[in-house]
């Protein structure tokens, strides 16, 4: 049996400072899943680390709670994070902890519902705990359920068409855009929760030119030197704007940082605007400029509010794949639980069937034996059949363990040992 848990904080209950004090690089991931392993002997455990949310599944007879908010505190530098138990969620119920996974995997518990990104996530979450030697064979096959269902979704519904949230629909404008370009340059202006999702988003597009620049400079350079991309101090920003062939706003401002008239007489080929700022941080006069397409919030936000529609209308049809995958998956699981059983019973029967047939062996030639081979194989069969079947019907009425006692105490199948 697996005692799979669950033990993280999102959006729902940690304010984003909290969130990104303890957030995980993928350094910092494998490190605290292999130092988990060597205090617990845990042999199944992936870690979720996004800025929305850090969480941890796992499969162990004990609550570990503690030492995960103890080692996650050591290698954040917030070791008085055990004493911050009410920000984090804890599921200690197997299937409740599989639900748990499934529903936040296919975007049902993101900002963003469908989010896409958090699939991605878990697939490279998946790929970091495979590397490790930290899935079973339980891990394994729940996030091949959780894949599959994701794959059901995005062919039988609407939920994953679109984009449904600001800075991700900025991204793939701005990815879309780059292709006017040989070699595309991109700046970001801000670096603020929009700017900064739009930057991380354009991290997984690929080899992109992009610079971060901020008015609060140690933010964009962390933010930099996290995603690998290039840092220009603010005050530098505007007065190369020229260089850049895509510019995105994101800059908190009670008047345009930049006007028309700058740009005024200057001569350039094509260049685009992505204003994400309210108020708008770029001139609306920009759009009059030979050369220059602007887009602002509103622009973007009418496509992302007819996604989320799209998306709304769908969750009961997701709800349903869900619901079908878990079942599938309890069926599962039920079956892992018994086939011990099933095991030792085939072994025990395959040790009184070479019992009496070494009575007769002697006796017979090739031809015979082969024969009787056939015969008592085919009745081993037959006889095993039946408490399989009515084993997987035990699971589904949750009598199993009676039915598993029994055929130990009848078979004695606590004394027999299964032959590889």
């Amino acid at each position: 049996m697996s005692y799979f848990k669950y033990i993280g904080t999102s959006f729902h209950k940690a304010d984003l400072h909290l969130r990104e004090s303890i957030s995980l690089t993928d350094d910092e991931s494998r490190r605290f899943i292999l130092d988990i392993k060597e205090l617990t002997g845990i042999s199944e455990i992936l870690v979720i680390s996004t800025c929305n949310r850090t969480g941890v599944f796992y499969s162990h007879t004990e609550n570990l709670t503690d030492i995960i908010l103890f080692q996650l505190g050591m290698i954040k530098g917030v070791p008085e994070l055990k004493e911050k138990k009410d920000i984090f969620l804890e599921i200690n119920e197997n299937l409740e902890a599989v639900s748990y996974l499934f529903r936040v995997s296919l975007g049902l518990d993101s900002q963003v519902i469908g989010d896409i990104q958090i699939s991605n996530q878990f697939k490279k979450a998946y790929q970091m705990s495979a590397d490790l030697e930290s899935c079973g064979p339980f891990l394994h096959r729940l996030m091949h359920s959780v894949f599959f269902a994701n794959k059901r979704v995005s062919l039988e519904t609407e939920y994953r068409d679109g984009t449904a949230s600001v800075s991700y629909a900025a991204s793939e404008l701005v990815s879309n855009f780059s292709s006017n370009f040989r070699e595309p340059r991109v700046v970001i202006m801000g670096t603020g929760e929009i700017g900064a999702d739009t930057a991380r988003n354009l991290k997984s597009y690929g080899t992109l030119n992009i610079t971060l620049s901020n008015r609060t400079q140690d933010t964009a350079e962390k933010l930099s030197g996290e995603l690998g991309f290039n840092y220009l101090p603010y005050e530098n920003a505007l007065s190369s704007i020229e260089e850049y062939d895509i510019i995105v706003g994101a800059i908190q401002s009670n008047a345009p940082i930049l006007m028309a008239s700058t740009l005024k007489g200057k001569k350039f080929g094509l260049k685009f605007f992505i204003d994400l700022s309210v108020p708008r941080c770029f001139d609306k006069d920009l759009a009059h400029v030979p050369g220059v397409l602007l887009y602002n919030i509103d622009n973007i936000k009418s496509k992302t509010e007819e996604t989320i529609q799209k998306r709304m209308a769908s969750i009961p049809k997701v709800e349903s794949i869900i619901q079908e995958s878990l079942n599938e998956f309890a069926g599962w699981q039920q079956e892992m639980e018994f086939s011990p059983t099933i095991n030792k019973l085939k072994s025990a029967l395959e040790d009184i069937r070479k019992e009496e047939m070494s009575k007769y062996l002697k006796s017979m030639d090739d031809r015979q034996i082969l024969l009787l081979e056939n015969i008592t194989k085919g009745m081993m069969q037959k006889i095993i059949k039946l408490p399989v079947m009515q084993l997987k019907a035990a699971c589904k009425r949750g009598e199993a363990e009676t039915l598993i006692d029994v055929l130990n105490d009848l078979f004695d199948l606590d004394k027999t040992a299964v032959k590889s």
